[in-house]
């Protein structure tokens, strides 16, 4: 049976400018089986589930639950919690962690400063492996299950210490999807072998553009700014690009303008187009078809000393469907 991960595939739907957005990943570990909504319907309180999506409503914060790989038996003993959070604006990169027996402490914290990107102390600085964050969700998706479960299992017996599942990614469609932190970039469509080389990367402070659906710190137009700024210039150095500015508008045809800037100074003007993806197909599995929105990067220009430089090539797998 066909499903919306295959038909996505088969029909090469671009991955650029479809990451989640979050300036700020919250993870709290909980064990155990998730239900679609998974902050209310796991083994987690759910009025703290509530409590906490209501706390990062607004403050650029996202809340996800993680746990390690493997079985996962409907089991209430009690647990301490692993916790994250991590910053991935580039530049101003952070990721902490702690222990916590009771993840109700979570809610004394600062969510509009987390999301500003200061952590008031929290835990302690994260010095182990870079954190891949595999979606597993199979009450959301069954693709999330069927394709995610399975790399996460795989990373974990290639003995990568920083493989967790995560609740949600959004776009089951490019399952199986990851994140990774602490520099916050997504990937869809992600096979152990690529994954293990992304995860390299990020240990040297890189970043593998194959397979990239975007850095969860920008809004979509500049996901797909930043990632045809870095094709087009060969940039793999994680902090060094910033989407700095996004003129357009939403309208009828949207369409933006986006300055991406250099650590050293460059700047790039980047024309982003919003496309429709055809023909239809099923934004997750047993939707009805669909004609999902997508980011077509028109043109990289770079800007010199304020003026409008040359224009850049536009690769093919950018734009094409």
């Amino acid at each position: 049976m066909s499903t919306c991960a295959t038909a996505s595939r088969d029909l090469t739907e671009p991955l650029a400018g479809t990451a989640a957005t979050a300036r700020t990943w919250l993870l709290l570990e909980q064990p155990g089986p998730w239900g679609a909504k998974a902050l209310t319907s796991s083994h987690l309180d759910p009025e703290l589930g509530r409590a906490l999506e209501k706390a990062a409503e607004g403050t650029g914060v996202r809340v996800a639950l993680i746990r390690r790989p493997g079985r996962h038996a409907d089991c209430h003993a009690p647990a301490r919690h692993q916790v994250y959070v991590g910053h991935t604006v580039p530049g101003r990169t952070w990721l902490r962690g702690t222990v916590l027996d009771d993840p109700r402490d979570l809610l004394d914290l600062d969510f509009a400063a987390l999301g500003a990107g200061d952590h008031g102390g929290f835990g302690t600085p994260h010095t182990g492996a870079p954190l891949a964050l595999v979606c597993t969700n199979g009450k959301r998706d069954r693709c999330c299950a069927l394709l995610g479960r399975p790399l996460a299992a795989a990373l974990t017996a290639s003995g990568e210490q920083g493989a967790w599942e995560i609740t949600h990614l959004g776009g089951h469609r490019f399952s199986p999807t990851l994140l990774v932190l602490p520099y916050g970039y997504a990937y869809g469509r992600a096979e152990t072998t690529a994954v293990k080389e992304i995860l390299d990367a990020a240990r040297a402070g890189r970043v593998r553009t194959d397979g990239c659906r975007g850095n969860s710190a920008w809004e979509r137009p500049g996901q797909a700014a930043e990632l045809a700024v870095r094709t087009a210039t060969g940039e793999d150095a994680a902090d060094a690009l910033r989407v700095v500015a996004t003129d357009g508008t939403d309208g009828a045809a949207p369409r933006w303008e986006v300055t991406v800037a250099h650590a050293d100074g460059r700047r790039w003007r980047v024309t982003v187009a919003q496309g429709v993806s055809q023909p239809p197909r099923p934004e997750s599995c047993g939707a009805a078809l669909a004609s999902p929105a997508r980011m077509d990067v028109v043109a990289v220009r770079a800007i010199p000393d304020g003026a409008d430089g040359p224009t850049y090539e536009i690769p093919a797998t950018v734009t094409s469907e």
